[in-house]
């Protein structure tokens, strides 16, 4: 993840992108959903190091799993975000796409052609034709 990368710097300065992230930030439900998240990965790290045979409740890919994909099979290649390496993926992508921040609208007009083209290829259904028709929030609203 790139912190405070030019592009991310530059969006601040520019008043017309202003409404474009506050669109994109995530709630405070979402971050402390994170937070609560991290917390408990970490419990679960430490007790597996100490020798807890603790099975993955997930299913999905690892952060090991993750790491060996190819950038080209993310939605947002360089930011490695949103993987397209199966149908769940593609339809969670869908789903998340509205979360993803610091990118642009080129790069989601770009991340959006990815998105339909793992969709066609694992057989997933795209009503939308595109990606600022998504509902926003995952709360079935437009935006």
């Amino acid at each position: 993840m790139r912190v405070g990368s030019a592009r991310s710097l530059g969006a601040i300065d520019d008043p017309s992108s202003t409404h474009e992230e506050a669109r994109t930030m995530a709630t405070e439900k979402q971050k402390e959903a994170a937070r609560h998240n991290i917390e408990k990965a970490r419990e679960v790290q430490s007790e597996r190091a100490h020798g807890a045979d603790i099975p993955r409740t997930s299913e999905g890919l690892s952060t090991a799993e993750k790491d060996r994909l190819a950038d080209a099979e993310f939605a947002f290649p360089e930011e490695r975000k949103e993987p397209l390496s199966d149908a769940t993926h593609v339809r969670n992508a869908m789903a998340r796409f509205d979360q993803v921040e610091g990118v642009t609208d080129q790069e989601r007009d770009q991340a959006w052609k990815r998105i339909r083209a793992a969709a066609s290829k694992y057989g997933v259904h795209v009503a939308e034709d595109d990606w600022r028709d998504l509902p926003a929030g995952g709360k079935g609203r437009k935006q």
